[in-house]
């Protein structure tokens, strides 16, 4: 077994808490309609309280409410003209994993974190958690704000270095209130 160096260095430590600019994930006209219908098809979720008014108001929530990881994919739609970042991502790196270059919107993409400064490419979803504390509304403007909330490095038994980065994006509304919490994880190697 070969031993290696922990890939934690400082410069990746002091990124631990380092949060992005607060950026607003929604259209400027808010959830709508149509994009909630093609989304709630998309994930084969048929809950008439994302798209039946009748029934929703006889919810608790008294109106149409989008699921709550809506927030999280609102801001990814690719609109029509557009490069699609996964394009993108294959064309600079023939080799790439399908994650890494597609969501990292890079350093000039308004709210995005800096790269992790690592020689670790190979990236693997390490799994995600979500905190619901409302479900969104139609009409409502979603706003993310993403910070690094854990970075841990390890060693594998085999001596291969590795990240586990864990980013932390809270989505709020127009109003600021606090719709949900995405912690999203990936291993770096």
């Amino acid at each position: 077994m070969s031993m290696t160096k922990n890939p934690l260095t400082d410069e990746i430590k002091a990124l631990i808490g380092m949060t992005a600019e607060k950026v607003e994930a929604s259209p400027p006209w808010g959830i709508e309609r149509e994009g909630l219908r093609i989304f709630t098809n998309a994930i084969m979720d048929p809950d008439p309280r994302y798209w039946d008014d009748a029934f929703a108001k006889t919810t608790r929530y008294g109106a149409v409410v989008a699921p709550p990881i809506y927030c999280s994919y609102i801001g990814r739609k690719t609109l029509a003209g557009t490069e699609d970042p996964i394009t993108r991502a294959f064309r600079e790196n023939p080799n790439s994993d399908g994650i890494g270059g597609v969501r990292d919107g890079g350093p000039d993409q308004k709210g995005s974190l800096p790269p992790v400064p690592t020689s670790l490419k190979r990236i693997l979803n390490a799994g995600n958690e979500i905190e619901v504390y409302k479900y969104p509304v139609l009409g409502d403007r979603i706003y993310s704000q993403a910070k690094y909330s854990q970075i841990q490095g390890r060693i594998t038994k085999d001596g291969t270095p590795m990240l586990v980065v864990t980013v932390q994006t809270t989505y709020t509304n127009q109003n600021d209130e606090l719709l949900c919490i995405l912690r999203a994880s990936s291993i770096r190697r």
